[in-house]
């Protein structure tokens, strides 16, 4: 207990939310809270991607395994993060709903019972469609509040800007009005604020503006692996089920 009182006693953060004015204690709690908002961002986008990326890695192994007979793959299991899962679903719910309505309207008799359907070049520009937009809404999932990190980038220094204008403003204005001992006192204190304001601005802005950069290249090159997956699951679609043009 008395270590923990000595600390805030010889905290230059601590002093000079003690010795400031009520708006100078607004400020840097401002700037206290942008932090924490902050570092929370971070370490749970960090891990959304982590266990997206971790979650496809292992769905595309399974899908590897059945190549051969791309939908396949059962549906069944729901993953929680798992941006290849639902690419695939997106691929397999239209295609066999396409290769249904072909096998209804149009499809090619092998022999009397069995009635056989394929994929047309538009229906193969449909789904893929679907799949484009399907990896837009999971860049849009992974992207989710990203932007209060750049809004911390730019209003941190800014919000510690405020407090070093208010802290030399108090200074000067109390320098005025004041008399004998108690004038360097004032000149502490109001200097104490306008440097911690700026400090604490840029401890907001340093970290967010990291983090920001990392994740949007992290999501970059994801969505890069999410296209790439598309393209690979689409073109076994298409070998399987595109019906051959004969001249």
């Amino acid at each position: 207990m008395f270590v923990n009182s000595l600390f805030l006693a010889t905290n230059p953060f601590f002093e000079a939310y003690l010795h400031s004015d009520f708006l100078g204690k607004l400020i840097i709690i401002g700037l206290i809270i942008l932090s924490i908002c902050t570092w929370i961002i971070m370490v749970h986008k960090v891990w959304i991607t982590y266990q997206a990326r971790k979650n496809s890695d292992n769905f595309n192994q399974a899908f590897q395994n059945k190549k051969s007979t791309p939908l396949d793959l059962e549906l069944n299991e729901r993953y929680i993060i798992n941006p290849f899962f639902e690419i695939y679903s997106v691929l397999k719910n239209h295609t066999i709903e396409i290769l249904n309505k072909n096998r209804l309207f149009g499809g090619s008799k092998i022999d009397k019972d069995d009635i056989v359907s394929f994929l047309s070049p538009s229906d193969i520009e449909f789904v893929e469609a679907q799949l484009y937009s399907a990896i837009s809404n999971q860049v849009k999932h992974l992207e989710k509040n990203l932007y209060i990190l750049s809004t911390i980038v730019s209003l941190g220094p800014f919000l510690g800007l405020l407090g070093t204008v208010w802290g030399i403003l108090t200074t000067f204005s109390e320098l005025q009005s004041a008399a004998g001992g108690a004038t360097n006192q004032m000149v502490i204190g109001g200097l104490s604020l306008a440097l911690a304001t700026t400090v604490l601005g840029l401890i907001d802005a340093i970290p967010a503006l990291i983090g920001y950069n990392y994740l949007k290249n992290s999501i970059r090159d994801f969505q890069t692996e999410m296209e790439g997956f598309s393209t690979e699951i689409l073109s076994s679609v298409e070998m399987q089920y595109r019906k051959v043009d004969v001249q």
